[in-house]
């Protein structure tokens, strides 16, 4: 099995041999590998030893597993929309999907990498759909208390299987559903909503259910409703469980793929030698990831605690779909000469040490930018003035309500030196819009 793997990873530059193989086979063995997205991250972790080579691998695994190849300076959304995997993977996608109204490319490719990316790895039992379905009561009123209830039962670690339950059971107890349900729900296993074991919704972990709009659970689904009726997203609130997936996809917009062409000094004089002295330019395809960011987080005061986890949840999935380079550091209400490694804030890492990193880093700043005026001290301001200077794609996102930012001197302040944005997937956008209005190929 995968008896090529070794070869054709070492033409992308990546160190693979049979013991690669020997470790996939143990990780196959011990039951770790069951989906497409289970063998991206066995192989991630057993090839890619340090951060420069998650760029190489992630084209050499779409060019072996998926043969998706990316071309020099393709984007890697283009390279997918012209393969002949995708064109297959969207035919039977569509395939009998009258209400399916997906008709962006672009959200039809996030579609088919979700589920290319499906790994089972919290998925620890399955467990029996129909005595859930048994014990459900359809008639449930639906409240806030419903709401928070489904909301501590996130942890995806089981998956249910509905295949005992007929379609024609599950439409029919869904529509009853429907008709009690008045919010967003996240997680459990009664309502419409997302991340849960519900027999519908998107998201979550249910085997011959019904997906309901967004994304789906990796094929489980036995059909799919495409009504966004069923489970609107506001892309203007902040973001949370139920929109990181808008917030995701406004992120792609910064993330490029590429492969550049380099004349190989060394290896054309060897050749050339040994022709006798018939010098033929040997040339060398480097990949390359061109994305590099710098993520910092603003963790120490109480108004932050609720959007910590969410940014650090939105900027993990960044990086494991989009293969870059991200550091995190965190600071407390605003920098000064140091930020820290940790969340604990206890490694320091001064300022000089980050001015020194390639200007090309993409800069996001994530706090409320709201403090006592003097606490922002004119070398806090100096340090963000340096800041968008050495790195002119910087945009500060901020999570308080746009409405309030005008009262705050702080925020008034900072915003003149740093483009400000809100958290929310429309913010990000926006955010993301101006990185590239710079000029700077993205």
């Amino acid at each position: 099995m995968f008896e090529t793997l070794p070869e054709r990873f070492r033409s992308f530059g990546l160190a693979a041999d049979v013991r690669t193989l020997l470790l996939l086979q143990k990780a196959i063995e011990k039951g770790l590998v069951k989906t497409l997205g289970d063998i991206f991250n066995v192989l991630k972790a057993i090839v890619v030893k340090e951060p420069t080579l998650i760029g190489p691998y992630t084209i050499a695994f779409y060019d072996y597993f998926l043969a998706i190849n990316i071309q020099n300076g393709e984007r890697l959304n283009d390279a997918i929309a012209r393969s002949e995997t995708f064109k297959e993977w969207k035919g039977k996608f569509l395939e009998g999907n009258e209400k399916n109204t997906i008709e962006d490319v672009n959200e039809l490719i996030e579609t088919f990498l979700n589920e290319v990316h499906l790994t089972t790895y919290d998925i620890q039992t399955i467990i029996d759909g129909k005595e859930i379905w048994d014990k459900d009561n359809p008639d449930l009123k639906d409240s806030e208390s419903n709401e928070t209830a489904e909301q501590n039962q996130r942890q995806l670690d089981k998956m249910a299987d509905y295949s005992d339950l007929t379609l024609e059971e599950l439409l029919e107890r869904m529509r009853k559903v429907e008709a009690q349900q008045k919010t967003k729900h996240s997680g459990g296993s009664h309502w419409i909503g997302s991340g849960g074991i519900s027999p519908y919704g998107h998201g979550g972990a249910a085997k011959n259910g019904i997906r309901v709009a967004g994304n789906g659970g990796g094929k489980m689904a036995r059909a799919v409703l495409n009504d966004k009726n069923y489970y609107p997203v506001d892309i203007d609130s902040q973001i949370k469980d139920d929109n990181i997936d808008a917030a995701l996809a406004a992120l792609k917009g910064i993330v490029e793929e590429s492969a550049q062409d380099y004349l190989d000094v060394e290896h054309t004089i060897k050749e050339g030698l040994k022709r006798g002295g018939l010098f033929i330019p040997e040339i060398k395809k480097v990949h390359q990831k061109k994305i590099q960011v710098l993520l910092f987080i603003d963790n120490g005061g109480y108004s932050m605690m609720y959007f910590v986890k969410t940014v650090q949840q939105l900027f993990k999935k960044m990086k494991t779909r989009f293969a870059h380079d991200l550091e995190t550091f965190y600071f407390h209400n605003t920098i000064y000469d140091h930020v820290y490694s940790d969340a604990n804030r206890i490694k320091k890492v001064t300022m000089e040490t980050i001015l020194k990193k390639d200007s090309n880093y993409r800069i996001f700043i994530i706090g409320d930018a709201s403090m006592a005026e003097y606490e922002l001290t004119s070398g806090s301001v100096a340090n963000y003035e340096m800041l968008i200077k050495k790195f002119k794609k910087t945009v500060w996102i901020n999570p308080e309500d746009e409405r309030y930012w005008a009262f705050t001197p702080t925020t008034r302040l900072i915003s003149k030196i740093i483009p400000m944005f809100p958290m929310t997937p429309r913010g990000l956008e926006k955010a993301v819009a101006e990185m590239n209005r710079k000029g700077v190929l993205v």
